[in-house]
């Protein structure tokens, strides 16, 4: 499965005009003229979104990332990927480890105040996932109930907005919490949808996961990167628009999440912020 998406992004990358001598990764010769390499920050464990099998990098934020560096001039083979957990996000930015992270990260005002933001460049719904026979079929239904995401992102907060009388409980990675449920550890998984299909469609959940009622909120994926840097993000914000208009956007969104994921029309494909 992620072979054919694998190579149907890179397919898809080659006909936005971008030069793809590599898939993921980094090597020890550069290919530009100015040598120069770029680390960008991305989930390891998001089938869909960012997923590391070996050596090769898949997923929606890989493929986005992918583009944006190309069109900063940037071959594929001078991007070094780094694993960019959500609580550790801010940390890679602020720190300089990383000059962009694409890893399913929401705009929010408090995020704003350490680090900038380009884009959006997809807006996700949060949702549930539970286990195929649970009797949850949405938020009202998690009252009481065990709901699982991760450190650092705001996915339960959210939830507690609409249903405050759940139990949370925060695991380091979604693969965790995907377990976790899978083994009746806990009762459900919150965070956006784009990621629960992604773990509903894994061969080891096919079946036995499904997601459950309407999203009940609107996550803004942006692209982080160093506060203030005003430059890099109309630079992103270019390459952003020029993903929409050239068609690669609806591309990657049906080779990354499948036919049957049906995004938000009314929001999507969503129009980048003015860089501040």
């Amino acid at each position: 499965m992620h072979l054919r998406r694998s190579t149907v992004s890179i397919a898809i990358l080659a006909a936005a005009g971008l030069s793809l001598t590599a898939c993921g990764g980094s090597s020890g010769d550069s290919s530009s003229g100015s040598g120069d390499k770029i680390k960008i920050g991305t989930k390891f464990d998001q089938p869909g979104l960012g997923l590391k099998e070996g050596n090769k990098y898949t997923g929606f934020d890989v493929d986005v990332a992918t583009y944006v560096a190309g069109k900063m001039g940037y071959k594929p083979d001078q991007i070094e990927w780094v694993q960019a957990p959500s609580k550790q996000r801010e940390t890679l930015i602020k720190s300089g480890q990383v000059k962009l992270v694409v890893a399913s990260y929401s705009i929010t005002d408090d995020r704003k105040k350490e680090v900038s933001f380009a884009g959006p460049y997809f807006i996700a719904g949060q949702s549930l996932l539970v286990k195929a026979d649970s009797t949850i079929n949405g938020v009202k239904d998690v009252k009481g109930k065990k709901v699982c995401s991760v450190t650092g992102s705001t996915s339960v907060e959210n939830l507690k907005k609409e249903q405050p009388d759940l139990v949370p409980q925060k695991f380091d990675t979604y693969s965790k919490c995907a377990e976790a449920l899978s083994n009746g550890v806990i009762d459900a998984m919150t965070t956006d949808d784009t990621i629960l299909a992604g773990y509903a469609n894994q061969s080891a959940y096919k079946g036995k996961l499904k997601l459950a009622g309407d999203t009940f909120s609107e996550e803004n994926y942006g692209i982080g990167l160093k506060k203030g840097d005003t430059a890099t993000c109309e630079k992103v914000n270019t390459a952003i628009k020029d993903m929409v208009k050239d068609g690669t956007w609806e591309k990657l969104v049906k080779a990354d999440f499948g036919d049957s994921y049906e995004y938000n029309q009314k929001t999507n494909p969503p129009t980048p912020a003015t860089c501040s």
